[in-house]
């Protein structure tokens, strides 16, 4: 316990610039070879951030009380408050243009409420979800709800709620994707490349990492063909070309980029941050290198700084499989050095990735 405190008080004195240049450099060594040092050090920054930021809330609201205080409210009330014969005669003439008003002041207020209910923010953050039921459906839905139709267990009539994307880790069936697509969904169904929708359940959820591996278990999908892809455990460097594949739309879209930081926000070693522009629904999609290995999954994009968004390393990924029982999973997604897709174009190499990417959608 007193280790434990004594390291607390040397990540506080570290963070505060409270350190020498000699025992900054040997905590910095520390760090860089102790993970869970660095994960209390990244923790104890974001508590050190909240504190500053509910301070400045605390100080706000202290001078918003002193400044109510030296109002004379009664006065203004009574000044400036309108003649009840003022209101009944406006009312009287202008009835019908006050309704039309205040209708158009009750939509936008809908409208705001459905932006804000369904974006999740963390500080700056944005944690990346698909647009709320869209009142006009494409063509290409269209076809797609009608060749559907026919199955037993087909999607839920109503529109999907959220979405978001997922890529396959074995051929029967597990996929992984974001915990915040698919967390408090009543049901999930996921969608192929063709328009062919699939009934799925969560089997596993990974809160520290936002990561979730679900599972198709509808009676109408056949086993995938051997991955095209590998999970790559090691990390790589700054400045490598990546490139994401992912449903912002109803139509897959490619987002091509490069690693910007090895390191996500407040210094996270656990995410990249990479130079790619995503959008909502882009969020569980396959964060792929040149030689087309996995190397990560896109989870969130930073508000405040253009272009800028982040993936969870798939060194979690590869995690969370080891954590399902390996007579469940069939074969395993292996990591090995060289993936299939090594050595081709990207035209190839998406043309193979792309049916075994799928649009994630939830219903509540």
């Amino acid at each position: 316990m007193r280790n434990e405190i004594e390291l607390e008080s040397i990540i506080e004195d570290y963070l505060m610039g409270k350190l020498s240049q000699a025992e900054a450099t040997a905590f910095e060594q520390l760090r860089s070879t102790d993970p869970s040092v660095d994960h209390k050090v990244v923790a104890h920054k974001f508590f050190l951030d909240s504190l500053k930021e509910y301070g400045q809330v605390l100080s706000l609201k202290e001078q918003m009380n002193a400044a109510h205080q030296q109002m004379d409210t009664a006065q203004l009330t009574e000044e400036l408050k309108p003649h009840p014969s003022l209101l009944i005669n406006l009312w009287r003439k202008n009835k019908s243009a006050i309704a039309i008003a205040a209708s158009f002041v009750l939509l936008a207020m809908v409208a705001v409420y459905s932006v804000q209910h369904n974006t999740k923010q963390n500080g700056s953050y944005e944690m990346m979800r698909r647009e709320l039921a869209k009142i006009q459906k494409s063509q290409s839905t269209l076809i797609r709800n009608f060749k559907n139709s026919s199955k037993a267990d087909t999607a839920p009539v109503r529109p999907a709620k959220f979405g978001g994307t997922g890529f396959a880790l074995t051929p029967n069936g597990y996929l992984c994707t974001n915990l915040h697509v698919i967390n408090g969904a009543d049901s999930v169904y996921v969608q192929n490349s063709k328009g062919d929708s699939f009934k799925a359940k969560v089997v596993y959820q990974d809160p520290q990492y936002d990561i979730a591996i679900i599972k198709i278990v509808d009676k109408d999908f056949s086993s995938l063909s051997a991955l095209p892809y590998k999970l790559k455990r090691n990390s790589i460097g700054m400045g490598e070309n990546v490139y994401t594949l992912g449903f912002p739309k109803d139509d897959a879209v490619l987002g091509e980029g490069y690693i910007s930081s090895r390191t996500g926000h407040a210094g996270d070693t656990t995410a990249y941050q990479v130079s790619i522009p995503v959008n909502p629904g882009n969020s569980g999609g396959p964060l792929l290198d040149n030689q087309g290995n996995v190397i990560g999954v896109i989870s969130a994009k930073e508000n405040q700084v253009d272009g800028a968004a982040f993936a969870v390393k798939s060194k979690y990924v590869l995690d969370a499989l080891n954590a399902i029982p390996s007579d469940s999973l069939g074969r395993k997604t292996a990591s090995v050095k060289r993936s299939p897709l090594q050595g081709l174009t990207r035209t190839k190499q998406v043309a193979k990735i792309q049916d075994y990417v799928f649009m994630i959608k939830v219903y509540n």
